[in-house]
């Protein structure tokens, strides 16, 4: 190492920034604005049996495949996660998950609790669980309402979700209350500064440490 690459960014193993809460706490917003303003970190692209939505990109917002294609995949282990959702397949892409942590890319999830344990199972160092509360259950009904776009029967379907997944609130390592919107975002900024900092993933620092001391 020379004087002039020791000011270069040292080398950093990427994380997996997983956000989780009810809907209506605020987890796509603060998904957003992570991805607009923070360098190094981009969305996982899932793989979905879904069919394509008007306006949506191969490879950008899903990875489309029929199921037949899979269920081969689950059969060659190459999803770190996967579940069925309301009749749909979606999964996490190994390969392209464990290239991208290797090369120092850090990769933003929206998962359930549920993909969160699986992802964590799998990839513990490298998982960081972000967990977003409502600061009630009455804000929380209020947001839902607001969206004017669900029916009274979708609306109590979605609250009696969130008091189940607001019960696996001690499966994550942070739990932020979302009931200030830039708040709750510089709060959850915080956490991923932190935790890109972390010895264990700051993989240049042992060639560093010994230039210093050379």
């Amino acid at each position: 190492m020379t004087e002039s690459t020791s000011s270069q960014p040292l080398a950093r193993r990427g994380l997996m920034f997983i956000l989780s809460s009810p809907s209506g706490a605020g987890k796509t917003t603060i998904a957003r604005k992570l991805l607009a303003d923070v360098d190094g970190i981009g969305m996982s692209v899932s793989v979905t049996t879904r069919p394509r939505r008007p306006g949506e990109v191969e490879g950008k917002d899903y990875h489309f495949v029929d199921q037949s294609t899979f269920d081969r995949m689950v059969e060659d282990g190459d999803f770190l996660e996967w579940a069925k959702v309301f009749g749909n397949c979606y999964g996490t892409p190994k390969a392209q998950i464990k290239a991208g942590l290797k090369a120092g890319q850090d990769f933003l999830f929206d998962i359930d609790w549920q993909g969160t344990q699986q992802l964590y199972q799998r990839m513990e160092v490298d998982v960081v669980r972000v967990f977003l509360l409502p600061p009630s259950i009455a804000e929380l009904e209020h947001r839902l309402r607001s969206r004017g776009t669900d029916s009274e029967q979708v609306i109590q379907d979605r609250m009696d979700r969130a008091r189940f997944e607001i019960s696996h609130w001690d499966g994550y390592d942070y739990v932020v209350i979302n009931d200030d919107i830039e708040r709750c975002y510089e709060k959850v900024l915080t956490i991923l500064e932190a935790e890109r900092m972390k010895r264990a993933r700051q993989t240049g620092l042992v060639d560093f440490t010994r230039w210093l001391m050379s």
